[in-house]
């Protein structure tokens, strides 16, 4: 959540992010109304104490016939601090609830749009020309199947559709990758972290994931629990109500874990192979950091992913996410796309995003920098998604005769195969 001194000295700064992200500005109107009853009403409430305990006092020393009249006005004011009381609880309860719908503030350098006006910020590696190499490039699926390494039809059949078995070459890729991934981060100096897929709804909810995400959240409802769509809630929730000495910043963790989502609202896109399915593994950076160095550490985990992508041989472009298609959480965010071969187009690898204090607010997680207590900020990047990631390997990396070949990276973690072939039965 945003801060709330910020909101009453520049609503207008809350206003402007709410239109960028494409998001009614009426929000920010109740909550300040709400805000106002909250203190207005706080007030009252203390004023009204002070005086019920000072007439308390005179009670003891008064007459017979002050007293009398004390104790009438002391029933009167019980009734009036109760009800006061009740109002403050009610106006705190409701500027809580709408400043959890409220998005944080969108940074002033991103591109103001939807989906598609976002900025090209770099490009790196070439795109291959199947032509000049005489053959026709296959999709992941075909190259997958031939391979003997993905398996859609038993993954649907056993469970639905977008759920999808890695086998042989493909469950050894799968290995390596993580393992490559968190070998990188390890070496970055995070601390590897295996999370749990199920939480709390505040653990959900703090990292702003039951907001417009909420959609795309399985929930399980005898039990209530959430199945996590990224290891980032967990993280985010892992020093949830704790205070962290400044001095000991930033806390990097690399967190591994199964990912679940709904996928509302993408009927018809991407349903052929593994590209948007309902579960997959991920290898999720997280930092907490001073405010201060926010913007820095961002630029960092950019390089960290840029890094990853290099190794990996893979053509992508970085990409600043235009406004409407950050998220609640993110100030900011940057993704890295990967040039996919037969769909002629980059597409989403990684993101990276600068969340601030909104998180922090939101878990009550906060910093001690001498004397002073304040949210610190937190921020994510993806490092590796498995299965988007095996798809532009298999499609970027295939030979003519349906092999694929092993970027250098990660050998040592595939028995030092240089190829990819099906595994002989």
């Amino acid at each position: 959540m945003i801060d709330l001194r910020l909101l009453r000295e520049d609503p207008d700064r809350v206003r402007a992010s709410q239109r960028a992200r494409g998001e009614g500005v009426a929000l920010v109107d109740a909550l300040l109304s709400a805000d106002e009853r909250r203190r207005s009403s706080g007030v009252r409430f203390d004023e009204l104490r002070s005086e019920q305990k000072s007439i308390g006092k005179l009670i003891s020393k008064a007459s017979a016939d002050e007293k009398a009249e004390l104790l009438k006005k002391t029933g009167q004011l019980a009734a009036d601090v109760k009800a006061a009381d009740a109002e403050q609880h009610e106006a705190d309860e409701e500027t809580k609830r709408l400043l959890l719908q409220l998005g944080n503030l969108v940074h002033p350098d991103v591109p103001v749009g939807g989906e598609e006006d976002f900025v090209v910020l770099e490009t790196h590696g070439t795109i291959r020309d199947f032509g000049a190499e005489g053959f026709e490039p296959k999709d992941h699926l075909e190259l997958g199947e031939a391979l003997g390494a993905i398996d859609v039809e038993r993954g649907a059949k056993v469970s639905g559709s977008r759920f999808y078995y890695l086998t042989g070459v493909g469950a050894l890729l799968e290995l390596a990758l993580v393992n490559a991934a968190i070998a990188q981060a390890t070496e970055a100096g995070f601390i590897p972290m295996l999370t749990p897929a199920l939480v709390r709804p505040r653990a959900m909810e703090g990292t702003g994931f039951l907001g417009q995400a909420a959609e795309n959240v399985y929930h399980l409802e005898k039990d209530d629990y959430y199945l996590v769509g990224t290891s980032e809630v967990p993280l985010a929730a892992y020093h949830m109500d704790e205070i962290l000495d400044a001095d000991k910043l930033p806390l990097r963790y690399a967190g591994f874990s199964p990912c679940f989502r709904r996928e509302a609202g993408t009927y018809g896109k991407d349903t052929r192979g593994i590209f948007r399915v309902h579960q997959f593994d991920k290898v999720e950076m997280f930092s907490y950091v001073n405010p201060e160095d926010a913007e820095n550490e961002h630029q960092r985990l950019l390089e960290w992913e840029k890094q990853w992508l290099t190794g990996l041989e893979l053509p992508f472009q970085v990409i600043d996410v235009a406004s409407a298609d950050l998220g609640s959480s993110a100030s900011r965010k940057f993704d890295c796309e990967a040039w996919i071969p037969t769909q002629g187009k980059y597409r989403e690898l990684t993101s990276a995003s600068n969340c601030d204090g909104f998180q922090a607010r939101r878990l009550s997680v906060r910093m001690r920098d001498g004397k002073k207590v304040q949210p610190l900020a937190t921020l994510n990047g993806t490092l590796c998604a498995v299965p988007r990631t095996i798809v532009a390997i298999l499609e970027n990396h295939q030979l003519a005769d349906g092999s694929v070949r092993v970027p250098e990276v990660l050998r040592p973690y595939l028995g030092g195969r240089e190829v990819l072939e099906p595994i002989s039965k």
